[in-house]
């Protein structure tokens, strides 16, 4: 009987014990926007150059200030660059893809609310921008280390305030600064990036 309690005791310690890292593991981003209020969790357990990277922003105040500059209502939200004159913040220097490493720890893949890094064709390109995935894009996945494989590296999700999220993506959209289409009419601006856990 007391052996059968100290075996029990010790199995709630371990449970609270790993329970309390994998709350450490997954930090917590508040965004306060014009339009309301978000909250991610992202994931260096599974992706850790991506989310190191989105957090040195973050502590930065590097995403104060900017605009979700491109909005496509079925696909994905995006800023992070630009500011409300539509001129691009400055970065650091960008950061090795590792879609596949996520993958092989069965990170996130482009579903809807997840957050991921945008990037150029280069897929070692993606720096300050990322976006929140509004629907479920597979096709933006990691298949493979060439050509369209590459995909885009999920980091992260959405834990509260999607209602914002799906606000901000049925904002209407047409030209704005050097973009010919899909910058929302009325700024959709990030006052602030905050880390809260």
């Amino acid at each position: 009987m007391i052996l059968r309690r100290c075996f029990l005791g010790l199995s709630l310690v371990i449970f609270s014990l790993t329970n309390a890292q994998a709350q450490t593991l997954a930090p917590q981003v508040k965004f306060t926007t014009n339009m309301g209020e978000f909250v991610v969790e992202v994931y260096p357990d599974k992706a850790p150059n991506t989310v190191e990277n989105f957090l040195t922003y973050v502590r930065d105040g590097h995403y104060n200030g900017t605009i979700f500059h491109r909005v496509i209502n079925n696909f994905m939200i995006q800023g992070g660059g630009y500011d409300a004159r539509y001129m691009e913040k400055p970065g650091r220097a960008p950061i090795k893809h590792e879609g596949a490493e996520v993958k092989a720890k069965g990170g996130p893949t482009n579903t809807v609310g997840t957050i991921a890094m945008a990037r150029t064709n280069n897929p070692h390109s993606a720096s300050a921008q990322f976006f929140i995935n509004v629907n479920n894009n597979d096709f933006l996945n990691h298949v493979a280390p060439s050509g369209q494989g590459w995909g885009y590296v999920a980091f992260g999700k959405v834990v509260s305030g999607m209602d914002v999220v799906n606000k901000i993506k049925l904002t209407p959209t047409g030209s704005g600064g050097p973009f010919p289409t899909d910058v929302p009419q009325t700024q959709v601006v990030i006052q602030s990036a905050t880390l809260v856990k």
